[in-house]
């Protein structure tokens, strides 16, 4: 029958924060809003410390690039960051979060993240 899926701000108020056993950041966006610390800090504060974990898609090439990006009737333009393993997982580990296993499948990369791991906090919140 599926999952339960919530379509709201992520930085707005979730249920369940902090319980949560997993979150998923695929398709791009850990690059939402420009600023991937914000968001990699706001999903550690979903998820249940010491068993949850984080997994996050990120870009086939190791880059890590800023952009401001706008659509056709967009009314304001927004910032959009393009992130690869070597540079996510070197930001995930300097806020704090444990990578736990890097891997690809189908041509596509991720990165597990554990969250409140003994001796490891989210720093930043």
């Amino acid at each position: 029958a599926g999952a339960a899926v919530l379509r709201r701000s992520v930085f707005g108020r979730l249920p369940g924060a902090g319980r949560w056993p997993h979150a998923l950041l695929m398709d791009g966006n850990i690059g939402i809003g420009g600023d991937p610390a914000a968001l990699l800090r706001r999903a550690g504060e979903l998820i249940r410390p010491g068993t949850g974990e984080l997994v996050v898609e990120t870009e086939a090439e190791d880059v890590h690039e800023d952009h401001i990006v706008t659509f056709d009737g967009s009314a304001e333009p927004f910032g959009w960051t393009r992130i690869g393993t070597e540079a996510l997982t070197a930001l995930a580990t300097a806020l704090g979060f444990g990578v736990t296993e890097c891997w690809t499948t189908g041509g596509r990369r991720f990165v597990a993240l554990a969250v409140g791991v003994p001796g490891i906090s989210v720093s930043g919140t």
